[in-house]
């Protein structure tokens, strides 16, 4: 265990690196920016070497993964993010241990969220996913709502029981004007944010950025950046 310790103690003073070198050549404090280690497909074991380590933040995609884990490391001072596409028949097991649920991007999940997450007596934050690969009104390859759907879904989350709407996250595209461009994506989620807090205000976090491009996110001006492989290494196929 103390070999994985290590590893994972360099791999993230160079990912901590990174960010703020990132944040020096924008002009930002360090301080702006909040990693959330996304630790899908890596045990809880490792989930706890991380916050030895000083993580706060983790975040998993997939709920029979995250539920078991969650509840293995429910001592530590983690907060848990959900990332991924979230479908309805899961939303109640989310509900008990996400702190923030990023990937919100239809009506029907946000009235499944609130339902639970009152249940459960909690609030749960919520990012609207926005989908830069979609047409205005049209629905992402890998899930998130168009730019013009933001408005309404945004009043939605907003007015809903046991929800908080906290911002927006975006995942770098992979087809349409934003392929290939990860700066230019992530400075139009950052417009996109601004004319959300018009009307939501509290609305401040953006969630952009993963291994391969989190400079770009930082110099966008993204809150947060969820960075896995960087951090917990490439996992070797199966078979």
């Amino acid at each position: 265990m103390t070999d994985r310790k290590d590893e994972l103690a360099a791999n993230l003073a160079k990912v901590e690196r990174r960010i703020a070198d990132a944040c020096a050549a924008a002009g930002r404090p360090r301080e702006d920016v909040t990693l959330i280690v996304v630790t899908k497909t890596y045990p809880a074991s490792d989930v706890r070497i991380l916050a030895e380590l000083g993580v706060r933040h983790v975040a998993e995609n997939r709920d029979q993964d995250a539920a078991p884990k969650a509840a293995a490391c429910a001592d530590l001072p983690l907060t848990w993010h959900f990332v991924g596409q979230l479908q309805t028949n899961k939303v109640r097991s989310v509900a008990g241990y996400a702190d923030f649920v990023q990937s919100v991007d239809r009506s029907k999940l946000v009235t499944a969220l609130s339902k639970e997450a009152v249940r459960a007596g909690r609030e749960l934050g919520c990012l609207l996913q926005v989908a830069l690969d979609a047409g205005e009104s049209e629905r992402g390859e890998r899930g998130g709502v168009a730019p013009g759907g933001i408005e309404e879904l945004a009043d939605l989350v907003a007015g809903a029981r046991g929800l908080r709407l906290d911002g927006l996250m975006t995942v770098a595209p992979l087809t349409g004007e934003y392929a290939g461009r990860e700066q230019a994506a992530f400075e139009r989620l950052m417009d996109l944010s601004t004319d959300l807090r018009r009307s939501h205000p509290a609305a401040t976090m953006v969630s952009a950025g993963m291994s391969a491009d989190l400079e770009h996110a930082v110099a966008a001006g993204a809150t947060h950046v969820r960075v896995g492989s960087a951090v917990l290494g490439v996992r070797p196929r199966l078979g």
